[in-house]
């Protein structure tokens, strides 16, 4: 409390001072608990996706446990699965919640956008 003592120079009251921690401690709760809310999942699922124009079908593997996608490192929250594919070095976004595949092809001239359809579990 020592550290939010003071404003400008000048002692503040020790109401004041409650107040700054009480609404930090409210901060930190805000972010904190849709993590331990988040209903978690573990191990490994195979996820089947669509090209909406072409019909083409693939799978992709997902290995919560391991934070991987086909087995490149995930960013794995409670809305999004993002990854980059090491072999052709294209972006992914993956929709837990509408199953939208989001597909950032980079080139030189601006890149693609791409996007395709996965059916995930319920």
């Amino acid at each position: 409390m020592y550290a939010i003592a003071y404003k400008n120079g000048r002692p503040i009251s020790r109401k004041t001072a409650c107040k700054v921690l009480w609404r930090m401690v409210l901060a930190a709760l805000v972010v904190a608990v849709p993590v331990v809310t988040a209903k978690a999942q573990k191990g490994e699922t195979a996820v089947s996706c669509t090209n909406p124009y072409s019909g083409a079908m693939w799978q992709i593997r997902i290995d919560y446990d391991r934070s991987t996608v086909d087995s490149n490192p995930a960013r794995i929250n409670e809305a999004t699965i993002s990854w980059r594919d090491a072999k052709d070095g294209w972006n992914y976004t993956l929709d837990r919640k509408s199953g939208k595949l989001t597909v950032i092809v980079a080139s030189a001239t601006g890149g693609n956008f791409l996007y395709d359809q996965c059916k995930l579990e319920n």
